[in-house]
Order: structure tokens, then C-alpha cells, then sequence
């Protein structure tokens, strides 16, 4: 089988623009969760309903008005290698539930990787759009012009005081998760990321790791989204992540400025302890190259290193992941052989760098 288009590259096309306060917001998503009416959930769906509902959705996809948003391909999960899932899921392209279960799993995902629309997920249907830096209204904004073409063509499971039904009680009502995946470091450097995290989780927000629910903050990376989908309506649920994210924004930006002008030697040191080490280490696990990518990139903000841009702390991330590392030197490896090639690869791409 050959390389499909998403294992190409590391960094999917919207990742190579900037966008507002990119230096610390990474991507703003938003997830619509739907389902058909008169069809069980997936989890209980016998094989022939799931492949009822994966036909009826990728015929949905090939409307006219879908495509002219931009151009899809269809992706059945059961045809893709586990490497290729596993790819898919490091670039946050599908989820690892989809990857595990693809009984009947799809996706239908655009050229520039912005749009990823799963099939037979936790529910029949799940439309995410990403954009680059803070943007979650405009992601918003496609994401709802993309599930009002789905709600013209199939007949949603709506019910008029719950809202749209979901697999999981959480997601009832809007059925929406909007989040922004955040760049930390100073929040964490100068000991306030408790106290905000703590402050977030107070007004309805939920903090989570860079792959989502149950996963781990590394790399100083946190997902910051939206808990209610019940009760308010879409533009109320995103209004209260962009107040909270911009607030959050500002206490990084306030927290960098502080430790240039009290500890300026102190970070450039870690910054360059950690780009030494990356430019030399022979082994690397997953979460110590993480931390110190982490600090190149607090560098590269803070114009304390210059021979590394953003986009290329942003591909390492993706590269140094076990899956790309994987597909990036065409062999199955190991967890120790994994460390090795992690090394090997960062120091290649720094060598190029400087």
C-alpha cells in the first residue's frame, strides 16, 4: 500500500499559516457531535447498520455545496494499516476511539487537513474544523456552515427539549466541543498554571492533554474547551472560551514578560541546555523531547534563539510522535529503537536549522 497523502508530511496545510496570537494559541477546533434518527449508536449498531449509516453519510459528503467549500477524500478505516491510523491520530485528524473501532469507520477529510468529518465514531457523525492560532468563532463558523449541509441532506436525531442527541449524556443539546490548544511554558515557569487551571475549571471549562479526554499536558501544552453542551446555545458556549482564552493569552503574555526582565539568563540558559541536548542527545524519549521543544519554542517567542523558526518546533511535535517516527524511516520500531530514531531525527532537523 502506498503513502496516503495525509502521512506525507507532518504539518497538515492550515498548520503552515499564522494566525492571531499563534505564539502561544497553536489551533482553535470545533467538534459537532450528530446522529441519525431511527439508527442505534455505533457502539450498538449490529455491522449492516453501521454500514447503513457510513453510506448514507459519504453520499451526504458528495453534495455539490460540500465541495464547494473545498475538495474531500473518503478514507475507510478498515482499508488503512494501523500505521496510517495511528498517523491520523497524532495529527488529531480522527480520534484514537475511531482508530481502535472501525467497524464501519470513515473519514472524509479536506486537501488542507481543516476539515475531518469521522463516521461511526462515539456517534454516527463528528465534523471538525481546525484553524491555526486563536480563531475559534471562524472555525466555528465553517464547522456550522459544513453541519448545515449534513442536517439538509440526512434527518439528524433532534428532540425539541434535549437538542441534538448523543451517544454520551455529556455531549447532549448544542452537541458542540469547542477548544484551543495553548503553549504554557511561563505559566508553568513561574508556578501560576494551578491557580489558572483551577479558575478555569470554575466556570464551566474543562482542561485537558494534547490528544484530549484522559490524556496528559507535555510539553507544556494544554486543551482548554467547553464541559456544558446543554442549557446554552452555540455562540454562548463560544463566547465563554474566547473570554477565558483571551485571558488566559494575556496571563502567558504577562508571565513571558515577567521572567525576560527577572530571569533573562536564567531562560536563555534553559533554552540553550535544551537545544544543546536536542542537537546531540543519541537517545530521546517522547515525553523529555517534548519538554525541550517546549523550551525552544518559549525561546524562538521570546527572540532569545533565532536559528529555529515556530514551524519547525511545530513539525518535530508531530515528527517525534511514534507513529510518524514510524512512517518517516519506514520500519516498525521498537520503544527503545523509537528513542534512538527520535534522537536521530531532531538532530537532523537542528543540524539543517542552524
Amino acid at each position: 500500500m502506498g503513502k496516503r497523502r495525509f502521512a506525507q508530511e507532518a504539518l497538515s496545510d492550515w498548520m503552515r499559516s499564522d494566525g492571531p496570537d499563534s505564539e502561544i494559541v497553536i489551533s482553535s477546533r470545533i467538534r459537532i457531535a450528530r446522529n441519525l434518527r431511527k439508527q442505534p449508536f455505533p457502539m450498538l449498531a449490529t455491522n449492516q447498520q453501521s454500514r447503513e449509516v457510513m453510506e448514507q453519510l459519504t453520499a451526504a459528503a458528495q453534495s455539490e455545496e460540500l465541495n464547494e467549500i473545498s475538495r474531500f477524500d473518503t478514507f475507510i478505516l478498515s482499508e488503512l494499516s494501523e500505521l496510517e491510523k495511528r498517523v491520523l491520530v497524532e495529527k488529531h485528524l480522527i480520534s484514537p476511539n475511531l482508530a481502535s473501532e472501525s467497524r464501519g469507520g470513515a473519514l472524509i477529510l479536506n486537501d488542507s487537513e481543516s476539515i475531518s468529518i469521522m463516521i461511526n465514531e462515539e456517534d454516527h457523525l463528528r465534523i471538525q474544523c481546525l484553524y491555526p492560532g486563536f480563531q475559534i468563532k471562524e472555525a466555528w463558523s465553517l464547522a456550522s456552515q459544513v453541519d448545515d449541509i449534513f442536517e439538509s441532506k440526512v434527518d439528524y436525531a433532534f428532540d425539541e427539549q434535549r437538542g441534538y442527541l448523543t451517544s454520551c449524556p455529556t455531549n447532549v443539546g448544542t452537541g458542540i466541543r469547542a477548544s484551543v490548544m495553548m503553549h504554557l511554558p511561563a505559566l508553568v515557569l513561574t508556578h501560576q498554571i494551578n491557580r489558572i487551571l483551577s479558575a478555569i475549571t470554575q466556570v464551566g471549562l474543562a482542561v485537558r492533554g494534547i490528544y484530549g479526554e484522559g490524556s496528559e499536558a507535555v510539553g507544556n501544552i494544554f486543551q482548554i474547551s467547553n464541559q456544558i453542551t446543554l442549557g446554552q446555545s452555540e455562540d454562548e458556549i463560544i463566547d465563554n472560551l474566547y473570554g477565558v482564552a483571551r485571558q488566559i493569552i494575556e496571563h502567558e503574555k504577562a508571565a513571558r514578560e515577567r521572567l525576560v526582565a527577572e530571569s533573562k539568563i536564567r531562560i536563555e540558559d534553559r533554552v540553550r541546555r535544551s537545544f544543546g541536548i536536542l542537537s546531540n542527545a543519541s537517545i530521546m524519549d517522547s515525553k523529555e523531547a517534548a519538554q525541550r521543544l517546549s523550551d525552544i519554542r518559549l525561546g524562538v517567542d521570546l527572540d532569545l534563539i533565532e536559528s529555529v523558526g515556530p514551524q519547525v518546533m511545530n513539525e518535530l511535535m508531530v515528527l517525534t510522535q511514534p507513529g510518524f517516527l514510524q512512517q518517516v524511516f519506514d520500519e516498525k520500531l521498537n520503544a527503545d529503537e523509537r528513542d534512538i530514531r527520535r534522537a536521530e531525527l531532531i538532530r537532523r532537523y537542528l543540524t539543517q536549522q542552524t
